[in-house]
Order: structure tokens, then C-alpha cells, then sequence
């Protein structure tokens, strides 16, 4: 059993609908996970913000033109009057639940629940889609399986029990449909994966199935080895390792959610990364198997902030660091990059929410710094322990970017730099040119 999970952009539109379903129909047994249509998320979190602040009128502007979208999208999908008629009734539910919302007072776990109503309509509109083309679909709703514990993480053993349930009800059909990034918490509310969940979804699916392979169908054609946004002629990766992808989806490649290399490499199912508009390219396969030493890729992490600790009293002080990680600890905030000195301790974190109240704690131990707008570049393959010379490309490569931090070693898989924001795209191309193309 293969789990395939389709992102916004692959579901975007009426085409891009029914070119996945063509894609799913394909003799495996498939659950596929979808994500909501482009741009309705971002929708969503407009209306929930209007309605957070009372505004009833923009919010039901937003909401008239959401939904007139998808009566569009409904126009195109379908060929007969029936399905046009249940494709509207769908739209003309979901939405006035939404504008339901308008009339009462407005809390967290009401934008959590509207924020779920683009997976259900995309899902819903698969659904239907397949029907009329008389291809045979269950729609899994991803609220029956999908669910966090008191902590917020995946409750795993729940989930894996309820999902062989709901496939197992089952036992003749082919495809399944269910929502990414949805779910309940464990009080039983709606509630999400937060951002790039779909893939996190997929994942948690495929090793709750103990499925033959996890597959992330997006619109570019595997991992690349640098970021095509900012660098010119990048090739797509044939295979990476689950550390190497791990690294590479957490500082910065937005072709992978970093959580979702977790549980499928805990059961060890490969993950592969394809493209909707070009299906028959290969792809990059991610899985337990390093494929060679040397470097792999180069991704970049931006709204890093560097917090530098200066203590005369650091030198030889017993329980420095983890008075300082503590702070961190107690406000919840990760830290992505650590160096160390006699007398001063630097690290970097993506997540400012807390940084006032972090740097206040700081003071207690010595004179604090912080900087902002800054980037992690991150070199990522197998070469750290095993190989020599790679750590003068990379430095050789940015003899002329400024270089804040640097953590090397801590990893096999993973060399980062911190660099001003403003150098990044010279760094990605000048690395680039000297650990790829010259070689």
C-alpha cells in the first residue's frame, strides 16, 4: 500500500484536480492525502484574523469571495448537472458554517476549525470528482485517526490503531482519500499539524500502515541541490539519506516539512519526492540507504536571530550552560546553531516570539547582544568524519561573505554558516559554482 500526498499547488485548481486523480488511479492501493486548494489557507487565516477583530463586514467580503472561487472551481470540475449541483450544495455548507462564525464571539479553537475547511473541501471535491469519472474512492475523514496528545504531539499509537481501522472497513477498495495537516487534540477539538502538516500527515499515515513507500507530490521534480529561487541551473537529487534530507528540509528546503522525515524513518519506509506537472521525471528517493560520501545539497534558512551571552564568570563556571539552555527551555524556543568561547557563548533561533523576555532572562549572566536579519547556509552530505578537503571548498567558496558563525563537526551530514541575509544569494551562488559546477 503506497500513501501519496498532493500539496496546495497540485490541487489548485479544476486541471490540477483531475490530473492527480489520474494520477492516483493507477491499480495500487492508495491513500491519498490532500492539502487544501493554493491560496485557501491564506484566506482562511484573513478571516480568522477579521473576525478575531470584530470586522463582521471584511470578514464577510473575504468569505463571498472565497467561496465564489471555488463555485468557479465547482463550474469547471464537473460535466453533469448532478455533480455541479452536489459539488454547490458542498460549497453552500461549508461556507455558511464559516459565515456562522460571524454572528458569535470568535476563539482560538473556532479559527482552528476554520482553518480546516480547505482540507475538507478539497478532499470532498476529489471525492466527488472520482465518482462521477466512476472510479471508486472512500473518503477517511483524517479526524477520525488524526490526533495529538496533552503535549501536541502526535498521539502515535492512536493513530496507527484507528487508521488500520478506517482502511481495514474497507478491504476491496483502492483509494482512500483523506486531509493533511487537520486533526484533534487530545480534549477531542479540532485542531492542525500547523504549517506543512499535509507532509507531516503523510508520514505519520504511511508509518501507521506500515506502507511499502510515502510519496510527496509537489511542483518541482525532487529535492535540488541548491535553491532554485536564488540559483540558476540546480539539478534535482536522485536519492539522499533520511539524515541528509532531515537536514536539508529543516534549514530551508521548502520541497520537504522537516517533521515528516521522523516517522518514516523510525519505520523505516522509504519517502519519495515527485512532481505533479512532470510525473514521469524520477524524483529524489529518501531512505535509510547513504549513497556515497561528498557533498549532497545547499539550503538556506532565513529570520534566524544570533543571541551572543559575554560572562567573565563562564570561564571554568560549572552549570553555565545549562542555566542558559534552561532559559531557551522555559520559553520553548529551539535553538538551530551553538559556538562556544572562554568567555562567550553564541546561538542562533528562528522563533522570536519570546526574544524580549529570553534576552531578560540572559542578562542575570552577562552582557547580551543580538542581532537579526540573518541567515543559515546549510552544507549538507556524508563527509564530515570521513573525508578531507571539503571544509576548505566551502570556506574557499565564501572568502568573500562575511561569515558570523560557523558549526562544523556536530554533524556528518551538515557544515552551517550564518551569514548576513543580505549575502545570501552570493553565498548559495558562489557555493554553488565551487562545490558543483567546477568540479
Amino acid at each position: 500500500m503506497f500513501v501519496l500526498k498532493f500539496g496546495g499547488t497540485s490541487v489548485g485548481s479544476a486541471k490540477q484536480i483531475k490530473a492527480v486523480a489520474n494520477l492516483i488511479n493507477n491499480n495500487n492501493r492508495n491513500i491519498v492525502v490532500l492539502s487544501a486548494m493554493a491560496g485557501t489557507t491564506n484566506s482562511l487565516v484573513e478571516i480568522a484574523g477579521y473576525l478575531y477583530k470584530k470586522n463582521h463586514d471584511s470578514a464577510n467580503e473575504a468569505i463571498i469571495n472565497l467561496e465564489q472561487k471555488y463555485y468557479e472551481v465547482i463550474d469547471e470540475l464537473f460535466n453533469s448537472e448532478t455533480y455541479k449541483e452536489k459539488g454547490s450544495e458542498l460549497i453552500k455548507s461549508h461556507f455558511n458554517y464559516i459565515k456562522s462564525f460571524t454572528q458569535d464571539m470568535f476563539t482560538l479553537f473556532e479559527e482552528k476549525a476554520i482553518l480546516a475547511q480547505g482540507e475538507l473541501l478539497s478532499t470532498a471535491l476529489m471525492h466527488y470528482y472520482l465518482k462521477e469519472q466512476k472510479i471508486n474512492s472512500v473518503l477517511i475523514p483524517a479526524l477520525n485517526f488524526m490526533r495529538t496528545d496533552k503535549d501536541g504531539e502526535p498521539d502515535l499509537f492512536y493513530i496507527q490503531e484507528n487508521i488500520k481501522r478506517e482502511v481495514e472497513n474497507f478491504p476491496d477498495n483502492k483509494i482512500f482519500i483523506t486531509q493533511g495537516f487537520i486533526c484533534r487534540n487530545s480534549f477531542g477539538e479540532i485542531d492542525n499539524l500547523k504549517r506543512g502538516g499535509s507532509d507531516y500527515t503523510a508520514s505519520l499515515v504511511g508509518a501507521g500502515i506500515k506502507s511499502d513507500e510515502i510519496q510527496i507530490w509537489t511542483d518541482i521534480d525532487g529535492m535540488h541541490n541548491n535553491d532554485p529561487r536564488y540559483v540558476d541551473n540546480t539539478k534535482p537529487l536522485a536519492s539522499l539519506s533520511f539524515d541528509e534530507a532531515a537536514e536539508l528540509a529543516y534549514f530551508g528546503a521548502k520541497i520537504l516539512h522537516p517533521a515528516s522525515i521522523q516517522p518514516a524513518k523510525v519505520a523505516n519506509i522509504p519517502v519519495r519526492l515527485k512532481n505533479t506537472m512532470q510525473p514521469e521525471a524520477d524524483g529524489t528517493l529518501v531512505s535509510s540507504i547513504s549513497t556515497g560520501m561528498g557533498i549532497k545539497a545547499i539550503a538556506a534558512k532565513d529570520n534566524i536571530t544570533a543571541i551572543k551571552i559575554k560572562s567573565g564568570r563562564m570561564l571554568l563556571a560549572h552549570g553555565f550552560m545549562r542555566k542558559v539552555f534552561e532559559i531557551f527551555e522555559t520559553y520553548q524556543t529551539s535553538i538551530d546553531m551553538i559556538t562556544t568561547s572562554e568567555v562567550a557563548v553564541s546561538v542562533t533561533i528562528d522563533d522570536t516570539k519570546y526574544l524580549n523576555d529570553i534576552v531578560d532572562e540572559l542578562k542575570k549572566y552577562g552582557t547580551v547582544e543580538v542581532d537579526s536579519d540573518l541567515s543559515i547556509i546549510c552544507v549538507v552530505g556524508d563527509f564530515i568524519a570521513e573525508s578531507k578537503g571539503y571544509a576548505l571548498k566551502i570556506f574557499s567558496a565564501l572568502k568573500d561573505v562575511s561569515i558570523r558563525m560557523i558549526s562544523y563537526g556536530g554533524s556528518k551530514h551538515n557544515v552551517s554558516l550564518l551569514v548576513n541575509t543580505s549575502d545570501k544569494k552570493e553565498a548559495l551562488v558562489s557555493l554553488n559554482k565551487n562545490l558543483f559546477e567546477n568540479v
